[in-house]
């Protein structure tokens, strides 16, 4: 019975293997938390060198969609992620009607991340945001064209010393 011995080692590699970290966002260790926490933001909140350039091109059956407000910039951090994918169905890129986005539901609606979201007004379907620090982010834009509005969405990522040009 010289394979009882084999079993039990293998067992043994098999229950260690079982309790070791597994890799998350970042590395090795657990996962971060998607709970809203002030800390997650405080990297966004720091004046750095990076620019994002946008232009909104978006269409759809046809029809050219317009701006039709304010471009959002909004970090990307465990609660953000979570939130965007609740939303929009993704954390890379979405068009998604208003409607839908606003009949969905997030964990922790009530957190109140809105002061590390930054603004641009898009003119003439072009925004432009500067001084940016090196990271992740999420551009949030409504469009129309004429009737309902889309939301979209856009996850980018900013440089040192260099700005992101994205379309929409």
């Amino acid at each position: 019975m010289r394979l009882a011995p084999a079993f039990a080692a293998v067992a043994t590699v098999a229950v260690l293997a079982a309790c070791a970290p597994v890799p998350g966002p970042g590395g090795y260790g657990p996962a971060p938390s998607a709970a809203f926490n002030a800390a997650d933001f405080g990297w966004s909140t720091r004046a750095g060198t990076a620019g994002i350039n946008g232009t909104v091109a978006f269409g759809r059956d046809g029809q050219s969609f317009a701006c039709t407000g304010s471009v959002a910039l909004t970090p990307d951090t465990p609660y953000t992620r979570a939130r965007f994918q609740a939303l929009y169905g993704s954390i890379e890129q979405a068009a998604v009607p208003e409607p839908v986005v606003r009949a969905r539901t997030v964990a922790d609606p009530n957190a109140d991340y809105r002061s590390y979201v930054r603004s641009a007004t898009c003119e003439n379907g072009r925004f432009r945001f500067s001084g940016l620090p090196d990271g992740g982010w999420f551009l949030i834009t409504p469009v129309s064209a004429g009737g309902d509005r889309i939301v979209l969405m856009r996850h980018v990522v900013t440089r040192a010393g260099t700005s992101a040009n994205v379309t929409l």
